[in-house]
């Protein structure tokens, strides 16, 4: 460990050692049981190390479940039990198993069906294939190109990580960008509608990108409000091919191009055998399942678990394929998870909604202040990491605020506001991992993605929390 990244894990530690140690009315709220000063103290240090990475950010979660389990857990080591504490300054210890059930919530399998379809699509070059079909009609014309992988990317990032499909499609863009003039702008702007149409499109579905499905969770476990996989789709797929539409008038007007046709050509076609059809059709079936949900009554983490079993079942994908899923993904988010049960398990976000004046506040206020909160952390760090640690303490919000916030969509507008924000922050390299990859193709700089980002980010927040509470006012999410 570098000695940068050393003074920072002191830094962290210095946190969670001062949390846990000072008294109790130091950190505003009466009646603080040890329980929950101890969660508060690792949530500050998760936090702190989620956010200056000082280890990789999976390992910080799994470290986060492990430190719950010893310190704040019915099972935790026996110095830190209650012995002869009374039980009201003690608190509530949370259930160990709670806590590891993190890791096999329902959303980690909406995940693993996710991974399962995009790593079986890539087997059998279903996307190469996909892509090329849906960028003929698009043509040559320059403008028209730059729109043609925009949303493209957009509709393989609304099933298959963004990361995923930010790197097949810039190395479909590569040959491209490097037959354009040295000197023109236009090559910019194809560079840069990758990460638009990736970020953005996963806001389409619910397992676009990880943060829907945590806003999911948050939603379904408040009983506030609920929205299905069908009509999510049915709200963001318009918001996205708006936002996406900005974005491109955008691209075209700051970086023009100075030639008009741009030549682009992907060999390759269907296969036809066995497997391939399997996939086609499994393909076809899930999505089709999903968009379906409130016909079929299945849940969508079901639907996730059959991609799956047939891609397994039928030598589709074998076990080397599960080893390279992304489990450190799958670790952040439930270290997110478990932090969520800590803090409500505790009592602590009981305690918290308690101890701040929501009578005073203006939920419109409360919305769009959550939003700017979570676009600024997610511009610096990891999204997924920006939604573990907003959407337990939003949903205890949610609860607080149930009454006042009821007319303007509840809890739905609340979590989907931020999880729409997480997705828009895409102002720096730094930002999202398709901002990074499009950055290393050396034709962007910083400043590109900035002059970008931001105008997308503003107006994208905006119209999202009109388009929520519009909705909300309408009694949709009742």
């Amino acid at each position: 460990m570098d000695k940068k990244k050393a003074i920072r894990l002191i830094i962290c530690i210095a946190v969670l050692l001062t949390l846990w140690n000072i008294p109790a009315s130091f950190l505003g709220m009466p009646d603080l049981t040890i329980i929950e000063q101890r969660v508060i103290a690792l949530f500050a240090f998760t936090a702190l190390m989620w956010i200056l990475e000082t280890i990789p950010i999976w390992t910080t979660s799994v470290m986060t479940m492990v430190l719950m389990l010893l310190t704040v857990s019915n099972k935790s080591l026996i110095f830190l039990q209650a012995g002869d504490i009374p039980a009201e300054l003690y608190g509530n210890a949370v259930s160990y198993k709670a806590i590891m059930a993190s890791f096999a919530d329902p959303i980690i399998m909406l995940f693993l069906g996710g991974f399962a379809l995009a790593m079986a699509a890539t087997k059998v070059g279903l996307d190469i294939n996909l892509a090329r079909v849906l960028l003929k009609p698009f043509g040559t014309r320059s403008e028209i190109v730059v729109l043609g992988f925009m949303l493209v990317t957009a509709v393989f990032s609304m099933f298959m990580s963004n990361t995923a499909t930010a790197a097949m499609m810039l190395a479909i863009v590569a040959p491209v960008l490097r037959s354009l003039p040295a000197d023109g702008k236009g090559k910019v702007a194809l560079a840069l509608s990758i990460p638009v149409g990736a970020n953005v499109g996963g806001i389409g579905t619910p397992i676009g990108t990880p943060p829907n499905m945590i806003a999911l969770k948050y939603m379904n476990e408040s009983g506030l409000g609920t929205i299905s996989f069908s009509q999510w789709m049915l709200i963001m797929v318009p918001f996205v091919i708006v936002i996406l539409a900005f974005g491109w008038f955008l691209l075209i007007k700051m970086y023009p191009f100075k030639q008009k046709n741009i030549e682009i050509s992907i060999n390759g076609e269907f296969k036809k055998d066995t497997k391939s059809i399997i996939v086609y059709i499994t393909f076809a079936i899930t999505v089709l399942l999903w968009m379906l949900d409130d016909k079929t009554g299945l849940d969508a983490n079901i639907v996730a678990l059959i991609p799956l079993a047939v891609f397994s079942c039928t030598g589709v994908i074998g076990k080397d394929d599960l080893k390279s899923i992304s489990w450190d993904v799958l670790w952040l988010v439930a270290g997110g998870f478990a932090l969520g049960v800590g803090l409500d398990k505790s009592g602590l976000a009981k305690h918290i909604v308690e101890a701040i004046p929501f009578d005073t506040w203006s939920p419109i206020m409360v919305f769009i202040g959550s939003g700017l909160v979570c676009y600024l952390m997610a511009t610096f760090m990891s999204h997924t990491a920006t939604a573990n640690l907003l959407m337990p303490i939003l949903g205890a919000l949610a609860m607080g605020m149930k009454d006042t916030i009821a007319p303007y969509g509840g809890a739905v507008t609340m979590l989907v506001g931020v999880a729409i924000a997480s997705s828009l922050a895409m102002a720096m390299p730094i930002s999202t991992p398709p901002n990074a990859l499009a950055h290393a193709t050396g034709v962007t700089e910083q400043r590109d993605l900035a002059r970008i980002g931001v105008p997308i980010g503003i107006v994208g927040i905006i119209l999202a929390y009109v388009l929520l509470i519009s909705l909300g006012n309408m009694g949709i999410f009742a």
